[in-house]
């Protein structure tokens, strides 16, 4: 409740007459205090300014009105922002779902395990620089945040912990992943046109960029068997993003961290156009982060330049990595780590086509925004000298079974995530392995050493052919790995022994 003022100067006038009424006062205030706390949160936004102060517009970028730095100038603030309660920060009435879903129970403004559990984007993609990985203390918890009220174990019945992946070098992968997926909508297409001339069922190979996803049996009546597709969904849309392979882009992949770990809600997949609501998650800050924002976000993203093979200064080291690259070749590893892969265009077009629901896609907001892809010599994303482009990320961009009984360190998790089977995980990007450690999906593992011998499942005949390996040839995998990593947009190397 709250009190009249003539109230509060009877009781200053009791405290000036008796000050043994003290106690008695502070108990009213406390109440007073307790009662008007939803009047104290939304008074907050007057004495304290919001975090993001940047409001870019994705149309004006599209038409030329605002320019393509000032955008990924506003991308990297938003990313580096601490948000606060006049930004919106946390999600009371609402769960950490990608899925809008209101929460029965109010939960409190920060919790470690089902979020929000963090303050920036740099808060956890910060090794060795913005936009990098993030250390074990910084890993998240896939799963808790659907519960309701919150969960407060780290059962694995609950949740998949995951650690940070660096996001250096998105746009390409993006736009490598794209045209992949165009690739085998292609070949459906072409299969499902081949059955009806035939009037037979047609069984056809499913490849992009040599990479093969299993096959489809395409029928004369228009349908077809999805059951022989592998290591990607059944839309054949090749999802490069989270170590499940399960985000399409850096914008449908910003859209669910914001929710998650911020408690921050994006217009476009909580706004009033897609639920109704205009407070989604009852905060008292409608319109949480604007479509341009996201924009921004992506942008800023896909921007940031690929990892690379940086040379080692001692020729001892030098020599080893060399070795180490063509043994990394002939026991297998390339089979699924393919070291490049070869792209059409030279452009990052914002935002993606595939993005589903609760994304922007380019119909939404008047157009695609054309980012010129970080390309440089010696990059790991590059122009060779006929000019075709090509992406050095170490990866096939395919879902694959990595344990067994044999070894079941990665059969660590137990619940699914979109449907993806609990042993499969997406091709490891080790362009950037020099610079990200710790490994593994969780992040518990300190060396490459140890990553490699708990391969199993599909990779357990190149893992015993490692183990089979001089010791002198392990090490020498290990230095090549070790020499693939960020290096700053200065030039500064990730530190480091050489």
């Amino acid at each position: 409740m709250l009190f009249p003022a003539t109230d509060l100067v009877n009781i200053d006038q009791k405290w000036v007459v008796a000050k043994n009424s003290f106690r008695h006062l502070a108990i009213l205030v406390l109440l007073a205090g307790l009662a008007s706390f939803s009047f104290l949160r939304s008074s907050e936004a007057q004495w304290d300014p919001p975090a993001i102060d940047v409001f870019p517009d994705h149309r004006a970028v599209v038409e030329g009105k605002e320019s393509l730095e000032k955008l990924i100038s506003s991308g990297r603030r938003l990313f580096g922002a601490r948000f606060n309660m006049a930004d919106g920060a946390g999600r009371p009435n609402a769960t950490g779902d990608s899925k809008p879903t209101i929460r029965a129970t109010q939960a409190q403004s920060f919790q470690r395990l089902a979020g929000p559990d963090a303050n920036s984007c740099a808060g956890c993609h910060n090794q060795p620089f913005l936009g990098g990985s993030g250390d074990f203390v910084a890993n998240v918890f896939v799963g808790a945040h659907f519960t309701n009220p919150p969960t407060t174990t780290l059962s694995a019945a609950v949740t998949n912990e995951r650690n940070t992946i660096g996001i250096f070098g998105a746009g390409a992968i993006e736009m490598l992943a794209r045209e992949m997926s165009d690739e085998l909508h292609s070949q459906k297409r072409q299969a499902l046109i081949e059955a009806r001339v035939a009037n037979k069922a047609i069984r056809v190979p499913l490849t992009a960029k040599g990479v093969s996803f299993g096959f489809l049996l395409a029928k004369p009546d228009g349908t077809y068997d999805a059951s022989g597709i592998s290591g990607v969904d059944f839309d054949l849309v090749v999802k490069p993003f989270g170590v499940k392979g399960v985000a399409v882009s850096p914008r449908e992949f910003t859209n669910f961290a914001l929710n998650q770990h911020h408690g921050m809600q994006p217009v476009e997949r909580f706004g009033w156009s897609r639920t109704g609501v205009v407070d989604f998650d009852g905060d008292g800050k409608e319109e949480e982060v604007s479509i341009g924002q996201v924009s921004a976000l992506s942008v800023f993203q896909a921007a940031l330049p690929a990892p690379q093979a940086v040379p080692y200064e001692n020729p001892t080291k030098a020599a080893a990595a060399r070795v180490g690259k063509t043994k990394f070749r002939e026991i297998g590893c390339t089979t699924c780590h393919v070291p490049a892969l070869p792209l059409r265009t030279l452009w990052f077009f914002e935002p993606n086509p595939y993005n589903r629901p609760g994304s922007a896609v380019p119909a939404d907001v008047g157009g695609q925004i054309a980012v010129p892809l970080p390309f440089a010599k010696g990059s790991g994303l590059f122009r060779a000298a006929d000019g075709t482009p090509y992406v050095v990320a170490y990866t096939d961009l395919k879902r694959h079974v990595i344990c067994d009984d044999s070894d079941a360190y990665f059969c660590n998790e137990k619940i699914r995530q979109d449907f993806v089977p609990t042993n499969q995980f997406l091709t490891a990007k080790l362009w950037d392995a020099g610079s990200s450690a710790p490994y593994g999906h969780r992040g518990d593992l300190t060396t490459i050493s140890e990553a490699i011998i708990h391969h199993s499942g599909e990779a357990k005949w190149t893992k015993q052919a490692f183990v089979r390996l001089s010791d002198s040839d392990k090490r020498a995998i290990v230095t090549f790995l070790l020499s693939l990593r960020t290096v700053s947009e200065s030039g500064t190397l990730t530190p480091w022994r050489q």
